[in-house]
């Protein structure tokens, strides 16, 4: 049924390629289209959660994309005491591992290589249509089985749909950057410190170095500067010298940003990742469930030869997940931020209790914990 099937991508991200690779394995005849004059990657580390490594495995690039990742063997978030606010244990079936984000687009973009998928550059799509149209800068209207927009939060594509609900910004956004790893650094825990409205965010990635995220909210001029305020935020954490004073002049302050789509696709043309579904990083879910929708929506395609019908059960199927983790990494970022500092340690007390409800942790890890549609 699908080898004869085209599709069109705008946007190389991870989500384009994912998804170009998904459609490839099937058969598909796949180009995908990106703006830029190369494939490139900006950022620091990404968390991998179990579900997003078994679609990364089901996409052929698990391998590739974790060659130098440390595993995680335990979570914790501390407040300004040190007291730990949460805990969580991980094991050889229940993973997080933590690579550079340029090893993992650069295993998306070698095995989008050797499935043969047509990759243009300098190739910006301005348009698309549920009749399976994309318009490309300069005039040329490319017609196929499927189209997709996958050219994240500020999507024009997703509006020339009509599927933009609303995109929020936030009150909080996030610094993220590598530092050098020294051989007395923690190797196999990921630590979250929280002091009144800031956080940071420690995560072991390589043998060379080390994920940082600094997280503040929008009114903290000092805390969002860059180069980081490195005294600023020694004051917050000052027992934590030996990572901050490790922090260069690079990284990037992005503010964090919420996009709530009224569908995940019109017709015969489809949305996905940021573009569907953008959210802040306080879950790490964002790429990881952009993984598992993505092999899953060629599964769709598989079982149904009208693609329209396949992309409305995709979506039918897949987006109550999403939706849930958008909720719940909300939650997340509103108790971390929104408390006045006055009331820092009435917060631990309140989450020591909740992290502790069995209920709440099936909540926070729903994602993490389930197999995604087209895995092994």
């Amino acid at each position: 049924m699908s080898t004869t099937r085209h599709a069109e991508i705008a946007g190389a991200g991870l989500g384009g390629l994912a998804l170009a690779i998904a459609l490839a394995q099937k058969g598909w005849g796949v180009r995908v289209h990106e703006r830029s004059d190369d494939l490139r990657m900006f950022g620091a580390g990404i968390w991998l959660w179990e579900n997003g490594l078994r679609s990364l495995d089901a996409l052929g690039v698990e391998k590739a994309a974790t060659a130098r990742a440390k595993r995680i063997e335990t979570m914790v978030a501390r407040d300004q005491d040190g007291r730990p606010l949460l805990h969580r244990s991980f094991g050889t079936a229940d993973r997080l591992i933590l690579p550079p984000r340029a090893d993992l687009y650069d295993a998306l973009i070698a095995r989008v290589g050797e499935l043969g998928v047509d990759v243009e550059l300098r190739s910006t799509a301005v348009g698309i249509s549920p009749r399976g149209e994309l318009e490309i800068e300069g005039g040329k209207t490319l017609q196929a089985d499927l189209v997709v927009a996958a050219d994240g939060v500020f999507s024009r594509l997703r509006e020339a749909l009509l599927l933009t609900r609303r995109v929020d910004y936030l009150d909080e956004g996030y610094t993220r950057l590598l530092i050098p790893r020294l051989p007395d650094d923690p190797d196999t825990e990921v630590t979250e410190y929280w002091s009144g409205s800031r956080r940071l965010l420690y995560d072991p990635c390589t043998d060379d170095v080390n994920y940082v995220c600094l997280c503040c909210p929008v009114d903290d001029e000092t805390g969002r500067r860059v180069p980081v305020d490195k005294e600023s935020w020694l004051a917050s954490f000052p027992t934590l010298g030996g990572i901050i004073e490790r922090i260069d002049d690079s990284g990037r302050w992005d503010r964090a940003m919420r996009v709530t789509s009224r569908a995940w696709s019109s017709g015969v043309a489809a949305i996905v990742g940021d573009a569907a579904h953008g959210q802040p990083p306080n879950l790490g879910q964002g790429a990881n469930l952009t993984f598992q929708n993505c092999l899953a929506l060629a599964e769709y395609l598989e079982r149904d030869a009208d693609v329209a019908t396949a992309l409305a059960r995709w979506e039918r199927h897949e987006r109550p997940l999403t939706d849930h983790i958008q909720r719940w990494t909300d939650l997340y970022g509103r108790v971390a931020s929104a408390w006045p500092d006055r009331f820092a340690h009435r917060r631990s007390q309140v989450l020591e209790t909740v992290t502790r409800i069995p209920w709440v942790d099936r909540q926070l890890n729903k994602a993490a914990r389930h197999r995604p549609v087209g895995a092994r």
